[in-house]
């Protein structure tokens, strides 16, 4: 289940490491994706609009637990790299118990306080209920979601990308086929959805732990009760890595939030538009973060082998590789966006809006080109204060600062908060690319001798 990126031709390396990933962050967004699409065609515009909004909270807390995931991913990573395989039990054990604890706490909010965050975000009231219901079902499985973060994570550090795509495809099929059976067929709407998407992650978790059970001696963590008890210098350090990558994740979403709060009151159309606008360029970002995914344990690896010079040569084709999706990506809004618009909804209002939403967000696709490189190797590095700087910068300051700025000051209306939404990624994308390529950095002690 290892492998070893300190040596070999890096391109390569990139390459057929990142195209698992892909796919597989591809087929994670499916799960939303799919119930969107069967929800758009059998309850109508108002539903649509019910699973987009409650996706946005779902996704926040589910991107705080990735990004406590990603900081366990670059200390298994780490500890490859510097040869301390001994150390993994500890840390995944330290992981799972603290990813399980977030979990429940994420359940207990949505439950108790979900209504009040739907109030606050001024969801069309034809689509609230819906989206209470949404909510709360989903909201319940969170353990199911957190657990497939973290083996998924852990296994990108140890430099595995086909198995966390063998898991995600046992959990879309599931999710596929009782989405058609719960939605369409017996007509249960939104809550039918619901249910296909927490059923369908809890079949791939169960089927993961069940798969690396057997497997525990080459996946290095032996299931017993005593590896689950928390080591407090693991604990330490991945909430310490792992709190910033939380907040930069986190606050992302939370800041579509106040997006979504300012679109929302524009009227149900434009929360609709938005809702798919938001999923399509969701499955494009997770397509292209594969990159990212995979450079994260490549560059990891490298810094705790004491190589820095060729961590730095992964962010470079990182960036080339980037670049390269980044055409790719423009010309396929460009020329069939509003194709794309129309699987998901049958509305022509929502065609023909359709075309403003793809006018502003497609400044946000060079930015997300710098970032998987630089913002790899600052995760990579363990520079957590930067990361914290950068993620408050790009998810609080100019994320909501610009889309109130240019929707509401300068009064552009829809189009002015997608464009606000867009342009927010700079504040990471430019400081991180200066950051890596100054070569400060080099003054950093290696988490690797703290492992």
């Amino acid at each position: 289940m290892t492998k070893d990126f300190t040596t070999g031709k890096i391109p390569k390396q990139l390459l057929w490491f990142t195209l698992p990933f892909m796919a597989s962050n591809a087929l994670q967004v499916l799960y939303s994706t799919i119930d969107m699409m069967i929800v758009g065609k059998f309850v109508g515009t108002t539903g649509l609009s019910a699973v987009a909004q409650s996706s946005q909270i779902l996704n926040f807390a589910t991107m705080i637990c990735l990004g406590i995931s990603n900081a366990g991913q670059v200390l298994v990573s780490q500890a490859m790299g510097a040869g301390k395989k001994e150390r993994m039990n500890p840390i995944i054990g330290t992981l799972f118990s603290l990813l399980m604890i977030l979990a429940l706490i994420f359940t207990v909010i949505i439950l108790g306080w979900g209504n009040a965050i739907l109030r606050f975000m001024h969801i069309p009231p034809e689509a609230k209920q819906m989206a209470l219901e949404y909510l709360t079902i989903c909201g319940c499985g969170m353990v199911f979601t957190a657990g497939y973060n973290m083996v998924s994570a852990v296994l990108r550090g140890m430099g595995d990308s086909s198995r966390p795509l063998l898991f995600i495809v046992i959990a879309s099929v599931t999710n596929l086929v009782l989405d058609i059976l719960f939605t369409g067929i017996l007509g249960f709407g939104v809550a039918g959805a619901a249910w296909a998407t927490i059923i369908g992650q809890a079949v791939s978790v169960l089927f993961s732990i069940w798969f690396l059970y057997r497997r525990r001696l080459a996946f290095g963590f032996d299931f017993q009760r005593r590896s689950f008890r928390m080591d407090r210098n693991y604990v330490r350090l991945i909430l310490s890595l792992g709190t910033p990558m939380a907040v930069q994740s986190g606050f992302i979403n939370l800041s579509m939030l106040f997006v979504n709060a300012g679109i929302n009151q524009v009227g149900v159309v434009a929360s609709a538009t938005f809702g798919v606008g938001g999923r399509i360029d969701d499955i494009v970002n997770k397509i292209s973060q594969g990159i990212q995914y995979a450079a994260l344990p490549m560059i990891s690896q490298n810094i705790g082998a004491g190589k820095m010079e060729r961590a730095k040569k992964v962010v470079y084709w990182t960036w080339v590789y980037s670049a390269i999706m980044t055409v790719f990506f423009t010309t396929l809004y460009l020329c069939f966006g509003k194709q794309m618009f129309m699987i998901f909804s049958d509305d022509p209002q929502v065609h023909a809006m359709s075309g403003t939403f793809i006018r502003a967000i497609i400044w946000m696709f060079p930015a997300f080109a710098v970032m998987r490189g630089s913002g790899a190797f600052i995760q990579g590095i363990g520079h957590a204060r930067l990361c914290m700087i950068l993620a408050l910068l790009d998810g609080v300051v100019l994320r909501i600062g610009l889309s109130w700025l240019f929707g509401v000051v300068f009064q552009w209306g829809f189009f002015g908060f997608v464009l606000g939404y867009a342009l927010a990624p700079y504040g990471y994308a430019i400081p991180s690319m200066v950051y890596f390529l100054s070569g400060r950095w080099k003054k950093r002690k290696i988490l690797a001798e703290e492992i």
